[in-house]
Parts: structure tokens; sequence; C-alpha cells
């Protein structure tokens, strides 16, 4: 597979949004992605959590990259993080 880039935005909102360039890479690996806007590209996959996140406990964090599939590599353009 190509190597996973993050644009500056991406790389900047991923601790503030609670994911990991690991957990990013993960889901784009293994997660069956979905057309999105403008041209893009999506997934999610859950992740088991089992802690605290802004005060609130949470048993589960999703995330849901898009990216853009370029022909040298997949850029992550930003980074969703949902937890429940």
């Amino acid at each position: 597979m190509k190597p996973i880039r993050f644009s500056r935005h991406a790389s900047q909102n991923l601790a503030f949004r609670g994911a990991t360039e690991e957990e990013v890479s993960e889901c784009i690996r293994t997660a069956d992605w979905e057309r999105s806007e403008l041209g893009r590209f999506e997934c999610r996959k859950d992740f088991r959590f089992g802690r605290e996140w802004n005060g609130k406990q949470y048993d589960t964090k999703q995330v849901r990259p898009i990216f853009v599939d370029e022909p040298v590599a997949i850029v992550v353009v930003t980074v969703y993080v949902y937890y429940f």
C-alpha cells in the first residue's frame, strides 16, 4: 500500500481531537473506504477506549479520517473522532 502522509491541518488537530497517526493509518489500511465530498474518501474504525475524555468516561473511540488517494501517497486532509 502507498505511504500515508498527513496535511498540516490533520497533523495539528490529531492531539486536539484525541487520535494518533497510528490509529488513522490502521483505519485507512483495514477499514472499508467510502467516497466522500470533493473526490475524497473516508473510512471509520472503532477502538476500545475505556478512559475519560473531556471529563466524561467513554468505552469506544471512533476514528474517521478524510483523505485523498493520490498517485504516490494517501494524504490525510482531516480526522474526526467520536466518543461513545
